[in-house]
């Protein structure tokens, strides 16, 4: 029987992202899967800011790597949401976006990619982005 030598590759987009941390403060305290150290916390609200995060917001200054090939600084993604996370592990953080303060967007460690926005509903920056992933080695 022969083996592949590719390396298993994950991702998770928003709620996806989300799960991978330890523990969610969405609607009480909920255990996540732990495969990440950190929570889950809702924003705050001053005023002036809508809550829900929503719609497309210019995300980040991406990272030299191939998960952001052709992915250029204030490249806006869609996000939806009203909670984000917080790694233990800043190293793990790819990219940020404010909203208002700073939040963590995007984390990546070996394998493992996930996003707080959805590459999906991102037009073709999103679709780029997704592309890269499925050709990863």
């Amino acid at each position: 029987m022969r083996r592949s030598t590719r390396q298993a590759v994950s991702s998770g987009i928003c709620l996806g992202l989300q799960l991978l941390f330890e523990v969610s403060h969405e609607n009480g305290c909920h255990q996540g899967l732990g495969v990440l150290k950190g929570e889950v916390v809702r924003f705050e609200s001053p005023a002036g800011v809508l809550r829900p995060s929503h719609g497309l917001e210019p995300a980040f200054d991406p990272p030299a790597g191939a998960h952001f090939n052709g992915i250029h600084e204030g490249t806006y993604f869609y996000f939806v949401h009203s909670y984000y996370v917080v790694p233990h592990d800043p190293r793990i953080v790819a990219t940020e976006t404010d909203y208002p303060q700073p939040f963590c967007s995007t984390v990546w460690r070996g394998n493992l990619f996930a996003t707080q926005y959805h590459p999906e509903k991102s037009q073709s920056n999103g679709l780029r982005m997704l592309k890269n992933f499925a050709e990863l080695p």
